[in-house]
């Protein structure tokens, strides 16, 4: 193939061109406020779940607590009863009565039993209503922290955009003007060399794959008409002469 020395070198323009488009690319997917956001969402949704158990734990300790109180109630209301029996002289039968105040001194230790645990259940609400204010304050402090996160990137992800479409643009330039056989191969060779399809011959060496041309590959490529386009032997790529190459 051949390709004049001058647009050879644009080759390499379009080459630095793509490294830096690809650079913008690896630097966006890579930001450090990517993995602030992942960990801080993943922390809220663990929150959002403990809270729901929370909540729920609460909820249903409350209908258990009504019915406590409904059946304290009760026992309370048939004390009094049975109190009020005792306490008027209505009962004169002495094995009534009998009867009578040991269901009183049986309802009174239900009547305590019910309390006691009325007591713990109330106790278990506000130790769980404490755990919640814990979880709601710290589902506060990940949210804000996730919103500065969100906005750093943000702010950086326009400036990256920003320059990824000055570079594109100066691609969509740059790139009709040169041979298309040449754009196909540099193409070609890019997609399948770690993004780099042209790269310079600097003080003998590739800068493709960084290794010194032996004496044979080097005496060939200066040999080579300067219209040529010449391969580095080593990774393929295609080697770009320069007033630095040592030829």
């Amino acid at each position: 193939m051949k390709a004049d020395p001058a647009t050879q070198l644009r080759l390499l323009d379009l080459q630095a061109l793509d490294t830096a488009l690809d650079r913008l690319t690896a630097r966006r997917r890579a930001l450090p406020e990517l993995a602030v956001i992942a960990e801080t969402s993943a922390a809220l949704e663990s929150l959002d779940a403990d809270m729901v158990r929370v909540r729920t734990e609460i909820a249903d300790i409350g209908r258990a607590q009504q019915k406590l109180e409904n059946e304290i109630e009760l026992v309370r209301g048939r004390a009094d009863r049975n109190r009020v029996r005792v306490e008027s002289g209505q009962v004169t039968n002495s094995r009534e009565l009998e009867n009578l105040q040991a269901e009183l001194a049986s309802l009174a230790r239900r009547q305590g039993v019910l309390e006691d645990e009325a007591l713990e259940r109330m106790e278990a609400v506000e130790a769980l209503q404490e755990k919640l204010t814990g979880l709601a304050a710290e589902h506060e402090r990940l949210a804000a922290e996730l919103a500065d996160a969100e906005r750093r990137r943000d702010e950086q992800f326009g400036d990256i955009d920003t320059e990824a479409t000055k570079k594109r643009s100066e691609r969509e330039t740059l790139a009709p003007v040169l041979p298309a056989p040449l754009v196909t191969l540099y193409e070609r060779i890019r997609g399948s060399s770690g993004g780099v399809g042209a790269a310079a011959l600097v003080r003998r060496r590739c800068e493709g794959c960084h290794l010194e041309l032996s004496g044979g590959d080097l005496r060939a490529v200066a040999a080579a008409p300067a219209d040529e386009v010449v391969r580095c032997e080593e990774c393929r790529r295609i080697l770009v002469r320069t007033a630095e190459s040592g030829l």
